[in-house]
C-alpha cells in the first residue's frame, strides 16, 4: 500500500479521533488517504490554531492530539503552538509535509530543515526517509508524546515518501505502568513528614495528568496538611470546599508569605512542574525542607533540592504515605490567600460598577456554568484574575497555560475542548488583543458545529503589559490599539454576537449563550484600575521571563 496510506492507518491504530489542520500540496497524499479513515480532519484557518486546538485536546484528555501542515510556512505556524504543548506538557504529534527527498540536500522552494527547527521544542523530532520506518516512527512518536512528563512529536513527511509503497503495518501499542517508590524511601519521607512543623503541599498540574486528585485530598485531609495549588493544578483540590485548600499561587512575590510558604518548614510538591511557579520564588533563602512526588525525577535547581524523590505513581506514592502516617485531627488554620480570595470575590458579587470589575465578571461566569464545564483562558490581564478567583472544584475545568504562556490559545483551544467533550459548555475567557490573534477560527467553529462562547475582556490595549510598565516605569509604552465592532464580526461569520452595555446584563446573556447550539461572542468591557487592588493583597506583581 501507499506509505501515506500506512501513516493513517498508524494513527488509526493510535485511536487518534481528529486531526487538525490545513491541506497543502506537499502533504495531499496524506489529505487523500484520511478521505478514507474514520479519522475525523478538522480544516483550520491558521496553522497556529491548528496546534493549538490538539494541544488542549491532548491536557484534556491525556491522549495525543494530532495537528498536520504542509511545508515551509506551514510547518513554521505550527511553532508557537507546539512549543506551548511541549512546555504545558501536553502530548502532541505535528507532522508537516515536506519537499521530496531528491531536493533537500540544495536551496529550494521552500524548503527548510524542519527537524532541526522542531527539536528545541520537542521531545521526538525525526523525518521518514523510508516507507519501512513509519510504523516505528509513528510508534516512537506517540509513545513519547504521551509518556511522562508528555509534550510534543514532531514527524517530517517528504511527498516522494508518501507515495511510495511498502507492506509494513501498524505496531501493537503497548500499555506501561508506573511502579511504586523504593518502601525505605516512603518511610524516609514519612519521619520527613512526622518531624515537620508546619508542612505543607504545592500542587502541580502533574497531579491532575496523573488522576492523583483524590489520593491526594485523602493525603492532605489524612494529616491535616494545606495545600496550594498552581495556575495550572486549579481545581486538584476543590477550592472553597476543601478548608484546607489554601489558594492559587502563581507569578507574585507576594505569594511567599500569603500562600504560607514563609512559615513552612516542609513543602511536599506534588506533580510539581518547574515552569508553573519556579522555586526561587516559594523557596527564596534555599531553607526549605522538600519531598518531591512524582512520575518524573526531580530537575535540578538551586532552589529546589528535595531530601527524597518518591518517583513513579504518584497515587500509589500518596496512598502508601497515608497509610504509614497516623491520623490527625482536624485544627482550624486561617490561611491569608484564602481568606482575601473569599472576601474580595463577596465584596463584588453584586456590583454594578461601569465598565465591569475583573472580580464580577468572574463571579457571574462561575454562576453561569456549571462546575463540569471547562473555561479555557487566555494569556494576558485576564489570566492573573481568572487564576485567582475562578472556582475551581473539578480538575481540568479551568486551562491555563502557564509554562510557554502564549497569547491566542483560548479561541482554537474551546474548538478542542468540545471536540473532546461535547457534552459540556466551553467558555474561552480571553482578552481582546489574544482574540484576535486566532479570532478566524470562528468559522472554523461554526463550521465544525463546536458550539462555544467567547467572552471578550474587552479594553482596547495590552492590559497585562500596561499593567506592569506602569509599576516599573510609572508610564506606558505603545500598549493601546482599536478593536473591530465585535457584534458586527462575530455576525459576519453567522455567529452570534452580544455586547453588554451594563454590569447586569453579562449573567443573564452568559446562560443563554450557554445554551445555544452556535458560537456565541461576548464584547464585555473591563476596568482594569482593579489590577493595583490584586497588587496590594498579593504582592508586587513580577515579569513572567523572571518567574
Amino acid at each position: 500500500m501507499k506509505s501515506s496510506k500506512l501513516f493513517v492507518q498508524c494513527l488509526e491504530n493510535e485511536q487518534v479521533e481528529y486531526v487538525f489542520g490545513i491541506p497543502g500540496e506537499e502533504n495531499m497524499d496524506m489529505m487523500d488517504a484520511l478521505l478514507d479513515s474514520k479519522i475525523r480532519f478538522i480544516t483550520c484557518r491558521h496553522e497556529q490554531g491548528a496546534a493549538f486546538m490538539a494541544d488542549v485536546y491532548g491536557r484534556l484528555t491525556g491522549k495525543a492530539g494530532v495537528c498536520l501542515s504542509t511545508l515551509g510556512p506551514g510547518a513554521t505556524n505550527l511553532v508557537t503552538g507546539v512549543a506551548d504543548a511541549n512546555m504545558d506538557n501536553s502530548p502532541v504529534v505535528a507532522i508537516a509535509g515536506q519537499a521530496a527527498t531528491t531536493r533537500l540536500h540544495k536551496e529550494s522552494h521552500q524548503v527548510v530543515d524542519l527537524v532541526n527547527l522542531f527539536k528545541p521544542i520537542t521531545k521526538y523530532a525525526t523525518q521518514v526517509l523510508e516507507p519501512e520506518i513509519l510504523p516505528e516512527v509513528v510508534r516512537k512518536a506517540f509513545k513519547l508524546a504521551q509518556a511522562e512528563k508528555p509534550g510534543a512529536a514532531f514527524i517530517d513527511f517528504p511527498e516522494n515518501v508518501s507515495e511510495m509503497t511498502t507492506p509494513e503495518k501498524p505496531l501493537p501499542v503497548v500499555e506501561s505502568r508506573l511502579s511504586l517508590a523504593d518502601n525505605k524511601l516512603i518511610d524516609k519521607a514519612v519521619a520527613i513528614i512526622q518531624k515537620a512543623d508546619k508542612p505543607m503541599i504545592l500542587v502541580g498540574n502533574g497531579a491532575v495528568r496523573a488522576k492523583a486528585t483524590s489520593q491526594l485530598e485523602d493525603f492532605s485531609n489524612h494529616y491535616q496538611i494545606p495545600l496550594v495549588n498552581t495556575f495550572m493544578a486549579k481545581g486538584a483540590v476543590p477550592h472553597y470546599k476543601n478548608p484546607l485548600s489554601v489558594g492559587t499561587a502563581g507569578l507574585q512575590k507576594g505569594d511567599y508569605e500569603n500562600g504560607g510558604f514563609a512559615e513552612s518548614d516542609l513543602v511536599i510538591c506534588v506533580g510539581f512542574d518547574m515552569v508553573e511557579y519556579h522555586p526561587h520564588l516559594w523557596n527564596p533563602n534555599r531553607e526549605h525542607t522538600i519531598i518531591h512526588i512524582d512520575t518524573y525525577p526531580a530537575e535540578v535547581d538551586y532552589s529546589y533540592i528535595p531530601d527524597v524523590e518518591l518517583v513513579g505513581n504518584i497515587g500509589r506514592n500518596l496512598k502508601a504515605l497515608t497509610e504509614r502516617l497516623p491520623k490527625k485531627e482536624s485544627v482550624p488554620t486561617p490561611f491569608p490567600l484564602r481568606e482575601s480570595m473569599i472576601q474580595e470575590m463577596n465584596r463584588m458579587g453584586d456590583s454594578d460598577a461601569w465598565p465591569m470589575k475583573p472580580q464580577k465578571i468572574i463571579w457571574d461566569l462561575r454562576t453561569a456554568m456549571n462546575k463540569e464545564d471547562i473555561a479555557i483562558c487566555d494569556v494576558g490581564a485576564h489570566k492573573m484574575w481568572m487564576a485567582r478567583f475562578f472556582r475551581s472544584e473539578v480538575p481540568n475545568t479551568c486551562i491555563i497555560s502557564n509554562g510557554f504562556a502564549s497569547m491566542g490559545i483560548a479561541m482554537p483551544g474551546a474548538i478542542g475542548a468540545k471536540l473532546a467533550f461535547p457534552e459540556k459548555a466551553i467558555v474561552a475567557v480571553t482578552g481582546d488583543a489574544g482574540f484576535m490573534m486566532n479570532a478566524q477560527e470562528i468559522e472554523t467553529a461554526l463550521r465544525c458545529e463546536t458550539p462555544i462562547v467567547v467572552l471578550i475582556w474587552n479594553d482596547s490595549q495590552y492590559g497585562l503589559i500596561n499593567w506592569k510598565q506602569k509599576r516599573r516605569y510609572g508610564r506606558p509604552a505603545y500598549i493601546d490599539f482599536k478593536n473591530p465592532d465585535f457584534v458586527k464580526y462575530a455576525e459576519s461569520f453567522g455567529a452570534t454576537g452580544v455586547r453588554i452595555n451594563a454590569a447586569n446584563e453579562l449573567l443573564p446573556a452568559l446562560k443563554t449563550a450557554l445554551n445555544n447550539h452556535t458560537v456565541t461572542i461576548i464584547d464585555c468591557p473591563v476596568d482594569y484600575s482593579e489590577n493595583s487592588r490584586l497588587t496590594e493583597l498579593l504582592g508586587n506583581v513580577i515579569s513572567e521571563i523572571e518567574s
